[in-house]
């Protein structure tokens, strides 16, 4: 099944409530912890197998051929997680939700999504690779 645009968005806009709730995630403290932090190889798995490493039970919001989605909340918080069917589907959805700022554990075919805090918490289990949104803090007017 191809991937849509309207597709995509739909999960982009999942992504962004998400990143509503949580704060917009994109603050960083400045200590460089992220460096001396052990990171195990990347999962793999489907979204239930992922969730199951990280001892969460998602409560899934888009279930399609080319994207699987849900919300799961541990001890730490909430945070989307997605698998995808192909590389290219994923990097696609990545690009648009990365417009609505936070952070974005990236791995094989699968993106969880939540604040900065949540996602090097996951990677401690899952592996993956530590992505930026668009920050939105910085408010300039022009005058």
């Amino acid at each position: 099944m191809r991937l849509t645009r309207g597709k995509l968005l739909t999960g982009a806009a999942v992504a962004a409530a998400l990143l509503a709730l949580t704060g917009c995630g994109g603050g960083s403290d400045g200590k460089g912890a992220a460096a001396k932090e052990t990171v195990p190889p990347t999962a793999t798995g489907s979204l239930e197998e992922l969730a199951a490493e990280v001892k969460c039970r998602p409560s899934i919001q888009t279930d399609a051929d080319e994207i699987r989605q849900g919300v799961c909340k541990i001890d730490a918080g909430k945070f989307i997680l997605a698998t995808f069917a192909t590389d290219r589907g994923q990097r696609e959805w990545l690009n648009g939700a990365k417009d609505y700022g936070g952070s974005y554990l990236v791995g094989a075919k699968w993106v969880a999504v939540g604040d900065q805090k949540m996602v090097t918490t996951l990677r401690g289990r899952l592996g993956g690779t530590l992505e930026q949104g668009a920050s939105h803090s910085g408010h300039q007017h022009s005058g």
